[in-house]
């Protein structure tokens, strides 16, 4: 009789056990995107695809091999982190020559990170923080809105020109797109991408924001140490428009 109350109480044992283990935790990322506001543009005429999902990285290469008729670029961070770029000047050809012009000229060293989203995209390259600064000039718009064919989209990875309303307004701010974002297709120069250093743009995402707009408290923003251009091929520069 004895053995026959601990069979039984072994077994309801076990099924407590078993439903206990149906109850985990939900899967990281599993809340949905649509319970916060929509994050920003990269200028406020359009919003995003609330509900983006990340791409497979591509696989990492080292080292990275550079694609004829590119231009390799490398962002560093004050941390250390590094993001390696493939830059395509005959996809956007002004944006390029204007971007490593900049980089060329020490433009970017200790600016920052300021407007960011993670599932959406990560902004920088303002000299006032705070997205209204610009090198003293502006560069024509290389996209199909403005009348100039670019096919690269804005998938994880694509570097890409901010500009405000008016399309030929772009100077020194770009954007990384953290997430898909077919939505800025055909409306911003998208001139190159992330080809290593995923991580990197991954944590610059995880970065919090204020809300609204996607801008980071000057505190929280993430310093860019330096970019540099890898390749020593000669570009003219940016044909420069006033502001």
């Amino acid at each position: 009789m004895l053995r026959k109350y601990v069979s039984i109480a072994l077994c309801g044992f076990l099924c407590l056990a078993a439903f206990a283990g149906c109850g985990g935790e939900n899967p990281a990322g599993s809340s949905s995107s649509t319970d916060r506001s929509p994050p920003p543009d990269p200028s406020p005429e359009s919003s995003p695809d609330p509900s983006p999902e990340l791409s497979p990285d591509p696989p990492p290469q080292k080292p990275v091999d550079k694609t004829p008729g590119t231009v390799q670029a490398t962002i560093t961070m004050e941390d250390g982190g590094k993001i390696i770029l493939e830059l395509y000047p005959e996809i956007a050809p002004q944006s390029v020559y204007n971007f490593v012009s900049l980089a060329r000229q020490g433009f970017y060293d200790g600016l920052k990170f300021h407007r960011i989203w993670s599932g959406f995209m990560i902004q920088g390259g303002c000299p006032d923080g705070n997205g209204g600064g610009n090198p003293g000039y502006a560069i024509f718009g290389e996209f199909n809105s403005n009348g100039f064919e670019n096919t690269l989209a804005h998938t994880r990875g694509v570097l890409s020109m901010a500009r405000s309303n008016d399309y030929n307004s772009a100077g020194s701010q770009f954007f990384i797109v953290h997430a898909d974002s077919p939505h800025l297709n055909g409306d911003y120069a998208a001139f190159g991408k992330v080809i290593s250093g995923f991580d990197v743009v991954d944590k610059i995402a995880e970065t919090p924001n204020n809300g609204g707009n996607g801008s980071v408290a000057p505190k929280d923003m993430p310093v860019i140490a330096s970019i540099t251009i890898d390749d020593d091929i000669e570009l003219p520069e940016p044909d420069k428009l006033p502001r």
